[in-house]
């Protein structure tokens, strides 16, 4: 069986997309790319064909069954076998903390968030979801591969690492709105844990701040709301 192993040293990019990205970002991470029987044999098998040559990466064409094993749709034609890497964060770049993520769709499409407003640094405080699992890999399309993720124990050992910065905790108890910081870098902001959010301990950390909302609703999703603070805090460098 070709199962994807939370334990292992490999993950699996599901998809064209994907492995395209993995070739282009993190090809020495790239061990094996399979091709499904039923992918055309068209432009875009050509490039990938051409690109694995490049990067000597090898191709398998005949392993039908690591299709129905991974991925389970018929519309899979390409995964990208990759190495499980962390890289040490930058300490003057801008980041993103997760406590306790729990979801791997919502991670996956925080990482596509961080790489399309212009970020590269993503740290997460375990337990958390696995970030390599192909779930999150797929969710991310490929975006993982663009991006610094190292995994941390604590608040404490990620802020040890991290070097000196300006720390944004997003609580619904914080006094202060989004649109009203003053913004300092380098900066992390933090967000909590899908269902409980932070600890009441970060609203001594940094400068806590809360999305404006309707009380219509208890809050927004995390995904959501990782999106709208990356913005807020990037618009002025993606013009």
């Amino acid at each position: 069986m070709n199962r994807y192993d939370k334990a292992g040293p490999t993950s699996f990019a599901l998809g064209t997309q994907a492995t395209f990205y993995l070739l282009e970002s993190a090809s020495k991470e790239a061990r094996k790319v399979y091709i499904s029987p039923k992918q055309n044999r068209d432009e875009t098998y050509g490039r990938l064909v051409s690109l694995c040559k490049e990067k000597r990466v090898p191709v398998i064409e005949n392993n039908e069954r690591i299709f129905r094993d991974l991925s389970g749709k018929d519309n899979v034609m390409v995964i990208g076998e990759f190495e499980k890497t962390e890289r040490a964060l930058n300490p003057k770049g801008n980041h993103v903390l997760l406590v306790n993520p729990s979801n791997a769709g919502n991670l996956g499409t925080i990482l596509r968030s961080l790489v399309g407003f212009g970020l590269s640094d993503i740290a997460l405080i375990t337990p958390c979801v696995d970030p390599f699992d192909p779930k999150v890999v797929r969710a991310s399309m490929g975006a993982l591969f663009h991006l610094r993720l190292r995994r941390y124990a604590s608040f404490d050992a990620y802020a040890a690492d991290a070097g000196k910065r300006s720390y944004y905790p997003f609580m619904l108890q914080a006094q202060d709105f989004l649109p009203e910081a003053k913004q300092e870098t380098p900066y992390t902001l933090i967000f909590g844990n899908e269902a409980t959010g932070l600890p009441e301990s970060f609203l001594g950390i940094g400068h806590p701040l809360k999305i404006p909302q309707t009380s219509l609703i208890d809050s927004l999703n995390l995904d959501n709301a990782v999106a709208i603070a990356l913005y807020e805090f990037q618009k002025e460098t993606m013009r």
